[in-house]
């Protein structure tokens, strides 16, 4: 095995995950397949540039403290509490059924109870970043569905990390020589007053001083600070809890998460952190992908295929049918078992903390991998299939919604407004109020009631379909503007509107010159910059003060 130093590991790492990363993104696949593949090319499985065996885990540790630090950053019990009579039942569900099912895989792999267990658990969450990032793709992040979905990724994160406390308490049983039951419940006890201890501590301590530092730090407008003092806080905790409770890594980073976002300070430190979770979150990937070896796809391949099977219609079928029996409708039942059909970072951190402490086969870390890496691969192609069948289904609802509400035939010199979001809504406000007749298309059903409510003519779907467009009358508008934040959908819209009417003004929000750039290039008449309306707006106030204004006055007051 070659020798490699910290920086080799960084730039290798780093290199190849970009690489992967870049081809599988390319592929439409989750970019975590290319950071497992690069970390399979600098395994020691695979010919060439081999990683160092010690120094790649301590940095993988890293990237587990920062990924829990996240999980409990974005933590949200209200979320959880608005979705808790779908949530916590279905995800309990889910994990208990896909748990039994890899439990008799791996018996009639011939392994112990205490590795099936392990085995199963690992098959049995989902990965919370290729489920946000598909929500987040379909816009679906705040809809009602999306709201299920993030609440059933919270309860099954709440049980993973219980799971991570007590495995290493019942490490004895689970591998048959810990003793008698007052043994294990000994030892079971004393991991709990642990952690109540640290929990308390936490929550008396921690809740007070964490957010009185925040405070203080952000106080003196230091960015650099700022950042470094959050990153301090999660590492310290994360290291603290280890040294002085003995509980994992991972629960204290979670808590110095969860402490974080209870400050006002919250989602700046999200921000700020962000680009080092990612690093490191990459570096954790490209770690868990060193230590597969792929030659259990030629060796084990039955065994490959059952696990794999397991993970998507074992987990498909559990949050279907849960979801159905608690009344969801079909298509929120399909998501959620499509989009829980996959393993990510939690399987391979148990994984691993199995491996450890020898009560999971290497073998079962193997196919834990394999499984996640088909899944995680395969999980586009059925939310592909899912999007064509909503996309029907949205037809159908819209073609009902309009048939309720249409848009009246004559209206002619209208207003064509795309997004009813926060700034479509302040917009739509000022030009009725002018008695501007305006057309609002939207893609969120509750936008559209929204502005049905306020009494506009709207339009569900996306403005990109030349259907929906259609629908709007834009050859008879007058003006468009384009309220949506999203650049790209919106020069896609600016082309279709073109062609339907050559002569319409259009004007589009953009959040940088560049985006600014390929608004005009599409066609638009005019792109506005919030940044640099804000920044005109000050200069104008300050240039109607006393030392500058001349026989100019402030501008009004405005609600």
């Amino acid at each position: 095995m070659h020798h490699t130093s910290l920086i080799a590991i960084l730039v290798a790492g780093f290199g190849l995950a970009f690489i992967f990363g870049a081809i599988a993104q390319r592929l439409r696949l989750s970019p975590l397949v290319g950071y497992l593949v690069a970390g399979i090319f600098a395994g020691p499985f695979t010919p060439g540039f081999v990683g160092d065996q010690t120094l790649a885990p301590q940095l993988a540790e890293i990237g587990v403290i920062l990924l829990m630090f996240g999980v409990g950053l974005h933590f949200s019990l209200r979320d959880l509490l608005d979705v808790k009579s779908i949530a916590v039942p279905g995800a309990i569900t889910q994990i208990v059924f896909v748990s039994l099912l890899g439990w008799g895989l791996a018996r009639w792999f011939g392994w112990s109870d205490g590795a099936g267990l392990v085995f199963g658990l690992a098959l049995s969450v989902a990965s919370t970043v290729v489920v946000l990032r598909a929500l987040e793709e379909r816009r679906l992040l705040e809809s009602g569905r999306g709201r299920i979905a993030v609440g059933w990724l919270i309860v099954e994160d709440l049980v993973m990390v219980l799971v991570l406390v007590l495995l290493p308490a019942m490490v004895g049983m689970l591998k048959g020589d810990g003793g008698g039951h007052v043994d294990v419940l000994g030892t079971l006890f004393k991991t709990l007053l642990k952690v109540g201890a640290f929990i308390a501590v936490m929550l008396l301590v921690g809740r007070r001083v964490v957010p009185w530092i925040l405070e203080r730090v952000a106080g003196t407008g230091s960015r650099e600070l700022f950042t470094l003092s959050v990153l301090a806080i999660a590492l310290g905790v994360a290291f603290g809890s280890a040294e002085l409770f003995g509980v994992s890594f991972a629960l204290g980073a979670f808590f110095a998460g969860l402490l974080l976002n209870e400050s006002e300070f919250s989602h700046q430190a999200a921000n700020e952190t962000l680009p080092l979770r990612d690093a490191f979150a990459v570096l954790f990937f490209v770690s868990v992908g060193m230590l597969f070896n792929p030659s259990i796809l030629l060796d084990r391949p039955l065994q490959v295929l059952a696990t794999f099977a397991v993970i998507v219609v074992g987990n498909g079928i559990a949050a279907w049918t849960v979801a159905r029996l608690l009344g969801k409708n079909a298509a929120t039942s399909l998501l959620l078992a499509i989009a829980l059909s996959q393993i990510g970072e939690f399987s391979f951190i148990l994984a691993g903390l199995g491996v450890q402490l020898d009560v999971l086969p290497k073998v079962g870390q193997d196919l834990i991998l394999a499984g996640a890496l088909m899944s995680i691969t395969f999980n586009p192609v059925i939310m592909a299939w899912v999007d064509s069948r909503n996309a029907a289904e949205e037809r159908r609802t819209r073609e009902k919604l309009d048939r309720e509400v249409h848009v009246p035939s004559g209206i002619h010199d209208h207003v064509l407004l795309v997004g009813y979001g926060r700034v479509g809504r302040e917009l739509a406000r000022v030009l009725h109020e002018h008695h501007v007749p305006l057309v609002v298309i939207d893609g969120e059903s509750h936008l559209i009631e929204r502005a049905r409510a306020d009494g506009l003519p709207a339009i569900r779907g996306n403005a990109v379909n030349a259907n929906v467009l259609r629908e709007a009358a834009p050859e008879r508008a007058h003006m468009a503007l384009l309220a949506i934040p999203n650049a790209l959908e919106a020069g896609e819209i600016i082309a279709s509107l073109r062609k339907v009417n050559p002569t319409l003004s259009i004007v589009a929000r953009g959040h940088s010159d560049t985006e600014v750039k390929h608004l005009l290039d599409h066609g638009a008449d005019a792109a506005v910059m919030a940044e640099r309306e804000l920044a005109h707006s000050f200069a104008e106030m300050v240039m109607a003060t006393p030392p500058y204004r001349g026989g100019r006055h402030l501008p009004p007051a405005t609600t």
